[in-house]
């Protein structure tokens, strides 16, 4: 069931917002069954998945298998005019990495909970190094 109707019709910049806490909560979820008692290294554990170099690599890795509407979307958050600066990230890095949390947030606002899982299953194997066809 959706959590809100019409989640295509959302900015591309608030979809991201929301994926940024769904792929953050998950990649938390994921590191902690690996080493629960260890702070330290779920810290840096999680950052490496989540910065952006690594969200980039993500999406361009994933991005020729994702349907046509996926990819339209990504296109569309890509391409997104940027009145923030990134800090950490050049601004193309940061433009695909805001398109891979766009898609996250659009899957978890639309509902597709199936797809959602898949999609951040394949995003921590290839931050996990299941995956590396491109890194640029």
């Amino acid at each position: 069931m959706p959590v809100m109707e019409n989640p295509k019709d959302i900015n591309t910049i608030v979809l991201a917002y929301m994926g940024d806490a769904v792929y953050e909560q998950a990649v938390r979820e994921h590191i902690i069954r690996k080493r629960p008692y260890d702070a330290n290294w779920l810290h840096r554990t999680a950052t490496a998945f989540v910065k952006a170099q690594a969200q980039a690599k993500i999406i361009k890795n994933m991005f020729d298998g994702l349907s046509e509407e996926e990819q339209r979307l990504v296109k569309r958050a890509r391409n997104k005019k940027f009145t923030t600066k990134a800090r950490n990230a050049d601004p193309i890095t940061y433009k695909w990495a805001t398109a891979f949390e766009a898609l996250v947030g659009y899957l978890y606002l639309a509902g597709e909970t199936e797809r959602l899982g898949q999609v951040i299953e394949e995003a921590i194997a290839i931050v996990e190094g299941g995956n590396d066809e491109q890194s640029g």
